[in-house]
């Protein structure tokens, strides 16, 4: 009651002076590891920066993290880190697996490494946070352990070799039809994260209906199941929305090996949650790879007979359109490209020539193929008809630090020193009047730009 009869006694002026005066007083605090910095650690690096997980060093003490101070603020202040690239100014800005400091928390960072790195009241840091095991899956923090895991024949990758795609067939093992409402792909080993570039599952069984609407069946008899590469997560779909496995189905695995000095031998595992028995989820949803690339296979876009011919010493840009054979909803964005791989973006142009931003990655790094979830309300909705129009731009110059050799001319093709160019995205088709539904409850998409 006090403090309401005070303020309320204050006039206008004094009242902005005292919020001054406290805004002055948090700015000038000093900034330490232990109240600060390590809560913040905490919530967005540790996951990966603790002893025994994938990042080269651990960021849980102030001992483990002070060496690092000048780099942590050149990471983040470039956006770099956390891996997070897409641009949150552009298209869809709600996700369901934000790792990205705010503006606040980069400044706070900033201002610690610049002071000295202090380290601050012990009595101040938060209790230390448990850390699942390394063989843990992802997605079991928030769904609880797999019903099925599926794993590839082993395979051994030599000491130094020639990269390897490794190709065998295994089956699921289900006796009656299932339906799936979470993916995720790991390799089986820690060792085996070195030597695995990427791995895609497909799923293979006698369902026309698993195949994505005006997919040509004499091109392709297997369904995108999942895509994993280095820093990807687990694909979760919306509520109601799954993907349908019978019995005597199979996954066909194509992944993608690199030696790295050293013998190792490993499987890749794919973990399968699924929908209570007899619950069936009303909507399919299809892993789709919208092209960047002209002339690639089952592509009817116009263009050259070569995928992608990147110069030396240049900056290319490639560009397709898929049209979307039903009205659909598109639930997330990852691109995928290689070591000359600068940015993507990915817009609708809708039938009435309106152009929508989906989305656009500016500082895309071959090291992280993020996959960004959509909010379930922020998922775009387009009609049948949309042209998904695809960006891919390319640095083949010495200014792209991942660049092995600029004075090389590049083609399409899976090694790594090759280029691809497509975005990731899950596709749920809904009817011609669940569109006109959902249109009748949103704003019409506005023309946008970068």
């Amino acid at each position: 009651m006090f403090r309401f009869t005070l303020c309320a006694a204050l006039s206008l002026p004094a009242l902005l002076l005292a919020a001054d005066v406290n805004s002055s007083s948090a700015a000038s605090r000093p900034v330490t590891f232990a109240k600060d910095i390590a809560p913040i650690l905490q919530e967005r690096c540790q996951e990966c920066h603790h002893v025994g997980a994938m990042a080269p060093m651990s960021l849980v003490t102030y001992e483990e993290t002070r060496p690092w101070a000048r780099a942590i603020k050149d990471r983040v202040v470039k956006h770099q880190m956390p891996p997070w690239h897409i641009d949150m100014h552009v298209g869809i800005t709600k996700f369901k697996n934000d790792m990205s400091l705010s503006d606040e928390q980069i400044a706070t960072i900033s201002r610690w490494a610049d002071s000295g790195a202090p380290q601050g009241d012990l009595k101040d840091m938060p209790a230390p946070k448990p850390w699942p095991a390394e063989n843990e899956w992802k997605a079991a923090k928030e769904l609880g352990q797999p019903d099925i895991v599926v794993k590839s024949t082993p395979y051994t990758m030599q000491a130094h070799h020639q990269d390897v795609w490794w190709r065998p067939t295994v089956d699921i093992g289900v006796t009656e039809p299932r339906w799936v409402k979470a993916v995720e792909i790991r390799p089986g080993t820690m060792p085996g994260r070195r030597i695995t570039h990427h791995a895609v599952a497909y799923l293979v069984q006698n369902d026309p209906d698993s195949l994505a609407p005006g997919t040509d069946l004499l091109l392709n008899s297997r369904a995108y199941m999942m895509e994993w590469a280095i820093g990807k997560g687990y694909d979760q779909y919306r509520a109601n929305t799954g993907k349908l496995i019978l019995p005597g189905s199979q996954i066909s695995w194509d992944v993608h090996l690199h030696a790295v000095g050293q013998e190792i031998r490993d499987n890749v595992e794919l973990a399968l949650w699924l929908y209570p028995k007899g619950e069936e989820p009303k909507y399919r949803t299809y892993l789709t790879g919208f092209q960047a690339l002209r002339g690639f296979q089952g592509s009817k876009a116009a263009g050259g007979t070569r995928n992608v011919d990147i110069a030396p010493n240049s900056i290319s840009t490639s560009d397709n359109y898929t049209t979307l054979q039903k009205a659909a909803r598109i639930e997330n964005f990852q691109p995928h490209m290689h070591l000359r791989g600068k940015a993507m973006a990915v817009d609708a142009i809708l039938p009435d020539g309106t152009i929508q931003n989906i989305s656009y990655v500016g500082n895309f790094n071959f090291n992280w193929m993020t996959n960004y979830i959509f909010e379930d309300e922020a998922a775009p909705v387009f009609p049948k008809g949309t042209m998904i129009h695809v960006t891919a731009w390319y640095d083949n110059t010495r200014a792209n630090p991942n660049n092995p050799d600029p004075d090389e001319w590049v083609g399409f093709g899976d090694r790594t020193v090759d280029e691809m160019g497509h975005a990731w995205m899950n596709v749920t088709y809904i009817s011609d009047e669940e569109y006109s539904d959902w249109a009748s409850k949103h704003k019409s998409p506005s023309r946008a730009s970068r």
